[in-house]
């Protein structure tokens, strides 16, 4: 609190004896007693009194009841009663505005004080009493102190400048303040510069269009004039300023650097890390050849390694800032690594971050080093850090290939010595380097086997089953211990059942005659007895591959893997220039932009290296990097993962009779309109075989056999057809060609399905609709909070249909208060499936920066009617007389007045079509036939009387709980 330490400072200036008096007083009536001390015509007893009301302020009394009194104390010549008072009003100015004003008069005086030390002192003050009704008093005040002869009443008015534009940034525009903080740079003074800039940087930042700090060489020339004067503080403020400049070329980059290193010899850490930042920045524009360059690297060195014998937290800032500064140019520290070697009594956040210094810096020529101390390290008593340490070799061993082998000797030295933890971890980076060097090391496969019975992590289980699976050829047993793994198949962890299923099929590929038994238990533990979407769907491919085409199965299970990288762990070259300009903030320390832990519009300016010198780069322009990255950032279309590939939505046999079966329009349409129908067959092609004992229904209501077999016969042609080509992810979500596209589809009035008063704030209202195929889910965001609301995500639970959103929430730009925006959100039907009560009911998460809401609304079944549900005559015909008449509803829809042909019209539009109409005694009727997306088909007469206002409808469905909700959309299309 910047009154508490003032009150500190004050100590000093008059009083000898010590203040801790005045926090011992418990007395009764105490406000009174101060009262009427400070109305006592006694200098002394009046500074004595005020002490006292600091003192009580200072340990949270309440003495606001006093403000007049204290007011009145200002009118002083002494210097320290002064600041008490004014310590005073600055902590009670915001409750007590009114009586604030009173104090004004006294502001504008003092700040023609002869004291410089006044003058500064009211000014300080005036910009920490954060009132609104008294700034414009105080802009004269200011603007005469931000001219004043005295450079310590200069400075601390640049800063008052920043806290009044924090208050009232209008008002400092309109008074023309910004042009004479821009005049301040140019002082004599080096600390008045040094604070022109911190205010203008923080202004700029709070407006990042502004262009406030316009910085050009004849500027960048004075800051650095005034860099040598500073104070450290003041030199943070103008090294900052200074990395935000771009140089006009090589030789004004040079210029720079020379007149900042002398900065890297600073004892403050900041100061130091500050100017590593601005010349880690203008290198990129020196050419490498320069001779300049490499004495500047060699420069560069020596205060990293300074800072690391600091003490342990400013180490690990150090360590987490030389992290970024190696994986940009590694050859500034490669002949420092000693340094990096952890130290006994290093705390374990310290080690851990060397450690991946260490193997940043590893080479050819250190090698030998390095690892002699990794496997010292393998040996401590710190779990976390031996793990760590393990790791690293594996590291090692990829990073640098000669090394490999004293790598893999290393590691089989450290499972030798049979600790738990360290065979493990020894495991999972073996498995590693198997990848990275195929057909090299495999003669340890068989130490490797002898510790399997030890491991019992997920991570290390997976790596041997993985090793087990990928030699299978060379190891005997293979079978047996793969088969000794299936025997707790379901106690595993996903990570462990997922590779055990393609380690297995890669063993039954290599031997096939002795392990046909053991693949067809893993699958049928994967796709049967597993609930895990992932497990299944890799069974399914795996089931449908080794039935249909075994040579295909080959190709693609046992296909050459591609070598793994050396460095998987280096930040992305984008984000490290960002980071590199942040060296020395809280960005380095965490490695994430400030974007992504700093809320609000400050801090979210997206920094850059310039381009190098004669490189031919451009510096992009941020659309273009937008742009880029906005291609990944949509998800990716998803099979269906619940329910739908095992059984039907609603344990019912949903299809047609597989006796004749009405046409695919166009083979094009056949992944939008089968992804439940025939569940993998229509994606993957062929048909899914079958025998008795291994049979399971995969699809909606078709007894589809899924086994090694041949496929059933009296499967419907079209549940077994392959998409043909051109179908591909498109075509998921319905967007196909071969169909005409209607546009007069029926959608529902918009609701609130959120009230804010329920949400924080946050008002949800929206409608649905199905447009070109497509559904959408239009919805209103409305901001009733005071506070900006951001980060908008979307998310749904399992429901009937599947519904799930194909794209991301599309917010672009923050929510301020009052405001409204409109999303039109696309969705799929290919999510997870579990039956709803009521079947259309749908539930809603919304995320944003301030909470997590839910809600649920219903949707007309109406969207799901997909544009290729037009029945053959005769096939509609058979479907009819197929379905039990148990199943056919009867539904009046009552006060309709249209004519049949205009009924059918407004019906086709919402894709209902009419198959045939028939008129018989003045009543007209029309058959209809409705497709779902999920294969749902959907039989109706409709018959119209003419001059009778009401209608009958019959639905027919094989999942009779469908048909009330038909009936409803029917009588909402036609009466809308």
């Amino acid at each position: 609190m910047e009154w508490a330490s003032q009150l500190c400072e004050n100590r000093g200036l008059g009083s000898k004896m010590t203040d801790s008096k005045y926090f011992t007083t418990t007395k009764k009536g105490e406000i009174f007693e101060l009262k009427a001390e400070l109305n006592s015509d006694k200098k002394e007893k009046k500074k004595e009194a005020v002490k006292k009301v600091i003192a009580s302020m200072t340990v949270g009394k309440d003495v606001s009841a006093l403000f007049p009194d204290v007011v009145n104390c200002m009118q002083t010549d002494n210097l320290e009663l002064k600041k008490l008072v004014y310590l005073y009003l600055m902590n009670y100015a915001k409750s007590q505005p009114d009586m604030a004003i009173m104090a004004v008069n006294t502001f504008v005086k003092d700040c023609e004080d002869p004291n410089p030390l006044i003058r500064a002192l009211a000014v300080r003050t005036m910009g920490c009493i954060r009132v609104d009704k008294i700034t414009e008093y105080l802009c004269e005040p200011l603007r005469k102190c931000l001219k004043d002869e005295d450079p310590y009443v200069r400075k601390t008015a640049a800063v008052c400048v920043a806290k009044l534009h924090d208050i009232n940034a209008q008002l400092v525009e309109d008074q023309g303040f910004l042009d004479t903080l821009k005049d301040l740079i140019s002082d004599s003074n080096p600390m008045v510069v040094a604070n022109a800039v911190a205010a203008l940087s923080e202004i700029a930042e709070s407006h990042p269009n502004s262009n406030l700090l316009d910085l050009n060489p004849q500027t960048i020339n004075k800051l650095l004039t005034a860099l040598n004067e500073c104070t450290e503080w003041g030199q943070i403020f103008i090294l900052d300023c200074l990395a935000n400049y771009t140089p006009r070329d090589d030789r004004e980059s040079q210029s720079i650097c020379e007149r900042v290193t002398p900065r890297l010899s600073h004892a403050n850490s900041a100061v130091v890390l500050s100017a590593v930042k601005v010349l880690m920045k203008f290198m990129e524009m020196l050419p490498k050849d320069l001779d300049y360059y490499g004495t500047l690297l060699k420069k560069l060195a020596p205060p990293l390694v300074t800072l690391l014998s600091a003490e342990p937290e400013l180490q690990y800032v150090a360590l987490r800032n030389i992290n970024l500064i190696v994986q940009k140019r590694p050859e500034i520290l490669k002949h420092e690594m000693k340094v990096f070697f952890v130290k006994y009594n290093d705390p374990i956040y310290v080690k851990l971050e060397k450690l991946d210094i260490m193997i940043r810096l590893a080479s050819q020529a250190n090698i030998a080093q390095v690892l002699a101390e990794l496997k010292e390290y393998a040996t401590e008593v710190d779990v976390d850090f031996v793990r760590k340490a393990v790791r690293a070799i594996g590291r090692c061993a990829i990073k640098v290939e000669q090394s490999a082998e004293r790598c893999v000797s290393t590691l089989l030295d450290l499972i030798q010595t049979k600790v738990n933890y360290v065979v493990q971890e020894a495991i999972v980076v073996i498995k590693d380097i198997f990848r990275k060097y195929p057909n090299k090391y495999e003669s340890v496969i068989a130490t490797l086997c002898e510790n399997l019975d030890s491991l019992d992590e997920p991570e290390a289980r997976a790596a041997m089953i993985w090793i087990v699976g990928e030699y299978a050829e060379r190891i005997d047993n293979a079978d047996e211990l793969l088969e000794s793994f299936l025997e707790g198949f379901h106690d595993e962890s996903t990570q462990v059942q997922l590779q055990l299923l393609t380690a297995i099929v890669k063993l039954f590929l290599k031997k096939p005659t002795e392990t046909q038994e053991l693949v067809q238990q893993v699958l049928s533990l994967a796709t049967q007895d597993s609930d895990n979407p992932d497990l299944r769907d890799r069974g399914y491919i795996y089931w449908r591959l080794l039935s249909t085409d075994p040579v295909a199965a080959k190709e693609v299970v046992l296909a050459e893997k591609p070598l793994i990288s050396e460095e998987t762990d280096l930040i992305e070259p984008t984000l490290l220039e960002e980071l590199i300009c942040h060296i020395g903030t809280l960005a380095s320390v965490y490695h994430k932009p400030p974007s992504a832990f700093v809320e609000g519009s400050r801090g979210v300016q997206h920094k850059r290296l310039p381009a190098r010198a004669g490189s031919g780069e451009s510096t992009e322009s941020p659309d273009v990097g937008q742009s880029v990255s906005g291609v990944s950032d949509a998800p990716p279309a998803v099979i269906p993962s619940q329910g739908d590939l095992l059984g039907d939505l609603l344990n019912l046999d949903l299809a047609p009779p597989t006796t004749t079966v009405p046409p695919v329009p166009s083979s094009m349409q056949m992944g939008a309109m089968d992804l439940l129908g025939g569940g993998l067959d229509s994606l993957l092609g062929g048909d899914l075989g079958g025998s008795p004992a291994m049979g399971v229904g995969v699809g909606v209501g078709v007894g589809v056999g899924v086994g090694l077999g041949p496929a059933p016969v009296g499967m419907p042609a079209g549940l077994g057809a392959a998409p043909a080509v051109g179908g591909g992810l498109g075509d998921l979500f319905d967007l196909g060609g071969g169909v005409g596209m209607t546009s007069g589809s029926y959608s529902p009035p918009r609701v609130v399905w959120l009230q804010a008063m329920k949400a924080k704030g946050l008002e949800i209202s929206g409608t649905f609709a199905r447009r070109g195929g497509v559904i959408q889910m239009d919805v209103s965001l409305t901001n009733k909070a005071m506070s900006v609301m951001s980060d908008f995500a979307v998310q749904f639970n399992k429901n009937s249909f599947g519904m799930a959103p194909a794209g991301p929430l599309q917010v672009l730009t923050p929510l301020g208060p009052n405001q409204t925006v409109e999303v039109s959100l696309p969705l799929s039907s290919t999510g997870p499936v579990m039956k709803m009560e009521p079947l259309n009911n749908l539930q809603v998460a919304v995320k944003n920066n301030i909470d997590v809401f839910y809600f649920s609304c219903q949707y007309p079944i109406s969207l799901l009617f997909v544009e290729d549900g037009k029945m053959d005559r005769q096939v509609f015909l058979a479907t009819w007389k197929d379905i039990p008449s148990d199943n056919e509803a009867q539904f009046q829809i009552k006060d309709c007045h249209l004519s049949s042909d205009a009924a059918s019209n407004k019906l086709q539009g919402s894709n209902i079509f009419t198959v045939a109409k028939r008129t018989v005694e003045a009543q007209d009727m029309l058959y209809q036939s409705i497709k779902l997306t999920n294969g749902i088909w959907v039989l109706a007469e409709l018959r119209i009387q003419t001059g009778n206002p009401n209608y009958t409808l019959s639905v027919k469905c094989r999942a009779p709980e469908v048909s009330q909700y038909v009936s409803q959309c029917y009588e909402l299309i036609l009466k809308n």
